[in-house]
């Protein structure tokens, strides 16, 4: 039986975010003021986005993490060729606090940029804005200012997007600023920093999983 995974390096993911910028005229058409890295796998490629965008504009745009999860929490996941399995229901494990407890940053008039590695079934993505739009429309009310007056936008960066169904629609209005740098099968993917093993065995899989044309 063919292997259905796909691995993929650490260059690669660079030379796909570096692509992604340049082709969606980030910093440009969408210049945003505020990533916010979901957890786990959003974090590496949200750190290495924030450096091509302070290429173009020369600030370091801040990063807040959340953690959310949909895969089941089976033993050995991920390892010894054990996948997770997608959940239905999205569990919210972290969320955004900024200096302490209670303290959270003003949303109002950003332009939010949500990173994640994949866009699997597309509920974490659903949630996470629905979730952001909730704190948006309190603050809003707490500033004694009409819902969706503030002007604040939230944008989606995702590294690989699966051609498959989704479980879940994001409006019209998000999907605008949608951005992802690749798009692939309904696979498994095998990210690098999921490498447990020998991270130049998973290298050269991951130039055999897409055909040896990217530098690594």
């Amino acid at each position: 039986m063919a292997d259905t995974k796909l691995y993929i390096s650490y260059n690669q993911i660079h030379q796909l975010i570096d692509r992604a910028v340049k082709n969606f005229e980030l910093g440009d058409n969408y210049n945003p003021d505020l990533i916010i890295a979901i957890g786990g796998g959003g974090f590496i490629p949200a750190r290495i986005l924030r450096s091509f965008l302070k290429a173009k504009n020369g600030r370091n745009i801040p990063i807040q993490a959340i953690g959310l999860s949909l895969y089941e929490e089976l033993p050995n996941a991920d390892q010894n060729g054990i996948p997770e399995i997608p959940g239905t229901q999205v569990t919210k494990t972290q969320w955004l606090n900024f200096g302490g407890a209670d303290t959270l940053v003003s949303l109002l008039g950003r332009k939010i940029l949500i990173v994640d590695e994949v866009d699997d079934s597309r509920k974490t993505l659903v949630y996470a804005v629905s979730e952001l739009q909730k704190d948006i429309l309190k603050q809003e009310e707490q500033a004694g200012i009409a819902p969706g007056s503030s002007n604040t936008e939230i944008g989606i960066f995702v590294v690989y997007n699966k051609e498959k169904p989704k479980g879940e629609n994001l409006s019209s209005e998000i999907m605008n600023r949608y951005y992802p740098a690749a798009t692939t099968p309904d696979r498994w993917l095998c990210f690098p920093w999921d490498c447990t093993t020998d991270i130049e065995e998973h290298t050269k899989l991951a130039k055999k999983s897409f055909g040896d044309n990217t530098s690594s």
